[in-house]
């Protein structure tokens, strides 16, 4: 597929984006903007100041970059964990963009600073652990209790969830662990009420994500990444916020996406599917970097649900 065909799947197509300040959201925006769709990017980053993660990516720049990617980028401050400003978003679509919204992409996190990987249930912050909760799926289920009727009127739609893996598996800790099985159960419950409808509702889950936060961490950037490797040797086999992106384009895409409702799918396995790359132009397939070096410590990934 050539960038040209690439930038053409979406044209005119809308979509949300609901946590695309940075990230995996950020990179989903960024591709669907690429892919030639409207794109309403939302998040609680915005303007001059650092974000209450620190960090200072803001939904602004995202949809900067959409734009510049060939899409068109609005940024729309939002606190997913408001049902009147989730109303009053999806009220502004409607009415902007006459009723149609194509995509629905729900990643709110946020949740990593809320995570204890040390200790097990009975010895964490409870308060902090219903808030992570709080934080992670029910502003999954407000977006998508205001969101969805715009495409149930027109019979045609994609939502997807974004999640940390698409397995079982135990994710080592409690309260992430609980949520990011809650929201693969999200897409199932979506799926089930909305095929009748003709809309579609999957989770997707990225492999090792490359994101601004992992770069800084390692101290490298995109240009060096590699480098990153020597502290530890799984971050060669990461993949860019970009990959997860061209996942969620080649879904919504696909006329025949419905037959996957329901599914929890991966990056390493969609590109097999849809021929997609990194930025780089490799296909990084995490599932299989662990099966050869990670599973003999470490067990099997999990069966796919």
């Amino acid at each position: 597929m050539t960038k040209t065909q690439r930038t053409r799947q979406l044209a005119g197509a809308v979509a949300l984006v609901a946590g695309g300040t940075r990230g995996g959201g950020r990179g989903i925006a960024v591709e669907l903007g690429a892919a030639g769709a409207t794109v309403y990017v939302t998040g609680r980053s915005s303007g001059a100041r650092r974000s209450d993660l620190d960090r200072p990516e803001t939904i602004e720049e995202t949809a900067e970059r959409i734009t510049a990617a060939g899409g068109l980028g609005i940024a729309v401050r939002t606190d997913h964990s408001r049902p009147d400003e989730v109303r009053a978003l999806v009220a502004r679509i409607s009415a902007e963009q006459e009723g149609r919204l194509d995509v629905l992409v729900n990643s709110v996190w946020g949740g990593d600073p809320l995570t204890d990987w040390e200790h097990p249930l009975w010895e964490q912050d409870l308060d902090q652990g219903l808030r992570l909760l709080r934080q992670a799926v029910e502003t999954h289920v407000i977006t998508s209790r205001y969101a969805l009727p715009l495409m149930v009127a027109r019979k045609r739609g994609l939502v997807v969830e974004v999640t940390d893996g698409n397995t079982a598996r135990y994710r080592g800790s409690f309260f992430y662990d609980l949520a990011k099985s809650a929201v693969i159960r999200l897409a199932v419950a979506q799926a089930a009420e909305l095929k009748p409808h003709g809309v579609a509702a999957v989770s997707l889950t990225p492999g090792f994500l490359r994101s601004e936060a992992l770069l800084e961490h390692f101290g490298v950037t995109e240009a060096n990444w590699r480098d990153g490797a020597a502290e530890d040797p799984n971050f060669a086999h990461s993949e860019t916020p970009a990959y997860l992106g061209r996942a969620v384009v080649a879904l919504a895409a696909d006329p025949d996406v419905i037959a996957r409702t329901g599914r929890a799918l991966a990056t390493w396995d969609l590109h097999k599917d849809y021929g997609f790359t990194d930025a780089d132009g490799s296909r990084p397939d995490f599932a299989a970097h662990w099966a050869r070096n990670l599973e003999e410590e470490y067990g099997p990934l999990g069966d796919p649900l």
